[in-house]
This record gives C-alpha cells, sequence and structure tokens, in this order.
C-alpha cells in the first residue's frame, strides 16, 4: 500500500551537528524545501512560528487561517500542507521526542497539554506582546544553532523547553484547555487507543486495561472532553482512515481492512456516521 511522504529530520539541510533537532527561520527554510507545501508528515514535532505573510494550514483535513502571530504545534504522524503567500517568513523548530526526552529524563514531551490528545488544537494565535517574547526565544536558537559553542546542544534543548512552557501557559489559560485532574487517565486511554485501536473497538476493553469501570471511563471522557468514550476511540479510527483515503491509489477496501473492519459496507457505515460523507465522497473531494 503506497504511502504519504513521511520525512524525517536528516532530509532537512541545516547548520545543526544534531540529526534530531533542527532549527531555521521560514523563509530560508522554504527555499531549500519547497516540496513541504505539499501533502506529507513527518516522525518528528514541529513548531512554526509566522510572522509575516499569509495562506491556508491544512492540518488532518482541518483548515487553518494562516495569519501573522500564527503558532503551530504538530506531533508525528499528523498530516499536513502549506499555501502560502510569497512574503511568508517566520521560524520552524524539528525534533525528535528520543533527543527531548532523554535529556530531560522524567518531563516528557507528551505531558504538555498541548499535545496531549486527539482533541486538541494545534494551532495558537498570538498577541503582539506574546509575538515579541516567542521571537526573542527564537532567534536565540537560531544563533545558538548557527555557532559550536560549549554546551551547545544543552541551551537549544532548554531554550526549546521554555518555549513549551511559554506554550502550555498560554493554552491552559484558555478556559476550554483548562488542566483537569483526570488528564493523566486521558493521557493513559490516548497511549492505550494508540496501540490497539486497530484491532480492538470495544469500549469494555480499554476500561478493564485501565482497571476502572465502564461507567467512570466515560464520566471521564465526558467532564474532560466532552465526548463519549465510544467517540474518543473512532475519532483515532477515522483520523487514521482520512489520513490512508488521501493517498492516491488506495482503495476503501484496503483501508476498511487496515482497520478490522468485517466488510466495506460496514466500514462505510461508521465513516459516514463520524464524518458526515461517505469514504467514497471524501476520497473524491481530496
Amino acid at each position: 500500500m503506497e504511502k504519504q511522504p513521511i520525512y524525517q529530520i536528516n532530509k532537512f539541510y541545516c547548520e545543526s551537528s544534531e540529526n534530531d533537532l533542527y532549527v531555521n527561520d521560514f523563509k530560508s527554510h522554504l527555499v531549500n524545501n519547497s516540496f513541504i507545501e505539499n501533502t506529507h508528515s513527518h516522525n518528528f514535532y514541529l513548531l512554526v512560528l509566522f510572522t509575516q505573510g499569509n495562506g491556508i494550514h491544512i492540518i488532518d483535513f482541518d483548515r487553518f487561517e494562516i495569519k501573522i502571530g500564527c503558532l503551530y504545534f504538530l506531533k508525528p504522524g499528523q498530516v499536513h500542507s502549506w499555501q502560502l503567500s510569497e512574503d511568508i517568513d517566520g521560524y520552524i523548530a524539528f525534533y525528535s521526542q528520543e533527543i527531548y526526552n532523554l535529556y530531560f529524563g522524567k518531563k516528557k514531551l507528551e505531558d504538555y497539554s498541548f499535545y496531549r490528545t486527539l482533541i486538541n488544537t494545534p494551532e495558537l494565535v498570538l498577541t503582539e506582546l506574546q509575538i515579541l517574547e516567542f521571537k526573542q526565544y527564537f532567534d536565540i536558537l537560531i544563533y545558538e544553532n548557527r555557532d559550536n559553542k560549549l554546551s551547545k546542544s544543552d541551551k537549544l534543548l532548554n531554550i526549546l523547553d521554555v518555549i513549551h512552557i511559554e506554550i502550555d501557559r498560554i493554552y491552559n489559560s484558555i478556559d476550554n484547555h483548562s488542566i483537569h485532574s483526570y488528564n493523566f487517565k486521558i493521557n493513559e486511554l490516548k497511549n492505550l487507543v494508540n496501540s490497539h485501536y486497530k484491532e480492538e473497538k470495544s469500549p469494555s476493553y480499554y476500561a478493564n486495561m485501565m482497571n476502572i469501570s465502564l461507567k467512570h471511563l466515560n464520566r471521564i471522557c465526558k467532564n474532560v472532553l466532552n465526548i463519549t468514550l465510544t467517540e474518543f476511540i473512532y475519532r483515532k479510527i477515522i483520523l487514521e482512515s482520512k489520513r490512508l483515503l488521501s493517498i492516491k491509489g488506495v482503495t476503501i477496501s484496503e483501508v476498511a481492512n487496515e482497520f478490522g473492519f468485517e466488510n466495506y459496507s460496514y466500514f462505510t457505515k461508521v465513516f459516514k456516521k463520524y464524518t458526515g460523507v461517505t469514504p467514497q465522497n471524501f476520497k473524491k473531494n481530496i
């Protein structure tokens, strides 16, 4: 089965000696890597701040209007593409989960709320004051990346973590992103669903794996995410189905088989229930 391109950090030219870290201003990045405007995904995390220009950013089939102050944070596996104005500029950083988690030990990238679940929006629109603050951090990253001073990697990773802290503060200051005491359970659920969604679609399976009652796990999903446990599971299935359906040459039957559906018609019924369109129409529109 043909797949979308999944880029690794070492595909991108950069002056860093680290294969797990890439930093650049966006205009220079685009000159050397114009292919990124086409649909693709990565096996690393991505941060991008736009400080000039406009355009469209499609992330997992959701459309975002790019404008000055738009900050995006993408996880590995998310499919995205750009339509960018000629005067576009800003900052971009790539980093692997391995380099970050290894350096910080107990502190993990996935602990930050904006990376936590499927329903979190991957965009913040910064104020003018916030743009100036983030520009300072990104300028330090670029400056450090171009020099080979003592403890270069330490400084790069620590500045990157400061950026994450600032994003987290802004993200959680927004009412609908507030921190909830059940978030650690949602994170556990997310990891289980990510590992087993192809073969296990039953809500009771995940409740049993977490050693809590199905009723209580449903209550957690409703309180934190305002969706049911079943909907949480199927959001992951539908998202991954969309990613495969968007690939030229991949048939609907192949997608249904990939995600463990008994037959083509049942997959079509489920897909339409959660998206409002049939897989055929979705593929046609793509």
